[in-house]
């Protein structure tokens, strides 16, 4: 299985979605970025991303984006196959 990293937020609701939906898949090592604890962090997530808005995933290499982009990738059948590799 890849490796996932995700940018987020201890209370973000989106946060939480993404982590059930990716625990419902079966990823159970889950990097996990705390931007609300590191600051810096959250400028190095917009570097990567051109974003600000948490969360941010990555599955691999792959930034795949926020929540409803990761649900998306669900519903097209194509989020197991990426996070097999």
């Amino acid at each position: 299985m890849q490796t996932v990293k995700i940018y987020l937020t201890a209370t973000c609701p989106y946060c939480i979605r993404a982590k059930q939906l990716l625990a419902d898949r079966g990823v159970v090592q889950l990097e996990e970025v705390r931007v609300d604890l590191q600051p810096e962090q959250r400028r190095h997530m917009s570097e990567l991303t051109g974003r600000t808005s948490v969360p941010q995933i990555f599955i691999g290499a792959t930034h795949v984006g926020g929540c409803d982009d990761l649900h998306a990738l669900d519903a097209q059948g194509r989020l197991l196959a990426m996070l097999n590799g």
